[in-house]
This record gives structure tokens, C-alpha cells and sequence, in this order.
């Protein structure tokens, strides 16, 4: 594709510090990353993964309520992240998260547990307590 010719179907990336990059063709014949504000193809399908997840996170939140599963399982799922990956970024072992995914385990938690997991997350510790519907 010539660089004339990137798309640039603005969705997702609205209002956002990320773009895609894309390699085009300059006028030379010589390939150039060209920044992209999305393309429609990418657009509806990433549309149809994130109908997927907000349909998972529903289903979760549901079971937070009837305090099957803790917050946290909702906000994991939510944050596209694994307990492997919570772990990373939190320095908190599997083995406990996977006990705080627990509704009665997680509501024993220390402040500073929550903050971790506020922290990893990137959402407050009032957020992470709570499973709102997503908007």
C-alpha cells in the first residue's frame, strides 16, 4: 500500500496517545512506517473481541454480586490480565491471588494487599472493591 493510502479510520483510538504503525511504500518504492489512526477491518474486529470481554466481565460481575467470586476476579478479566500476570506487576505469589479470588478471602485483605492490586491494575482501591457495570 502506497502511504497515501494508510488508513486512517479514527475509532478506537480516539482521544488516545496510541497509534498503529504501519509500513507503506513512499513515492520512492522504499518502505516507511506511517502512523495510522486505525483502519475499519482492524476496527470491526476488535469491536467483536471487546463485545466478548464486556459479555465475560458481565458474567463475572454477576457472580461478585451473588459473592461467588471476589472483585478482583472482575477486574483481572476486565484489565485483560492473567493471575500469572497480576502477580508480576503486584509481587503478590499466585498462590494467594488465586485464594483472593475467593469473595470472603478477598474481603479479609489488608490495605496495603488492596493498594498492590489497585497499583497492578491501575484503578483505585475504592474501584477495586466494587465491580461496576461497564459503560
Amino acid at each position: 500500500m502506497k502511504k497515501e493510502e494508510v488508513p486512517q479510520d479514527l475509532q478506537y483510538f480516539k482521544d488516545k496517545v496510541i497509534r498503529d504503525v504501519m509500513y507503506a511504500v513512499d513515492e520512492n518504492g522504499n518502505y516507511m512506517p506511517v502512523v495510522s489512526d486505525g483502519w475499519s477491518v482492524k476496527n470491526d474486529a476488535l469491536g467483536a473481541v471487546w463485545d466478548d470481554i464486556r459479555e465475560q466481565c458481565e458474567e463475572i460481575r454477576r457472580q461478585v454480586l451473588a459473592k461467588e467470586v471476589s472483585p478482583l476476579a472482575y477486574h483481572i478479566k476486565k484489565s485483560l490480565q492473567d493471575v500469572g500476570m497480576l502477580s508480576s506487576y503486584s509481587d503478590i505469589p499466585k498462590r494467594k491471588i488465586r485464594k483472593h479470588l475467593k469473595y470472603d478471602e478477598f474481603m479479609k485483605l489488608d490495605d496495603e494487599t488492596l493498594r498492590k492490586y489497585a497499583d497492578a491494575l491501575r484503578i483505585s482501591v475504592e474501584e477495586l472493591k466494587r465491580a461496576d457495570e461497564w459503560k
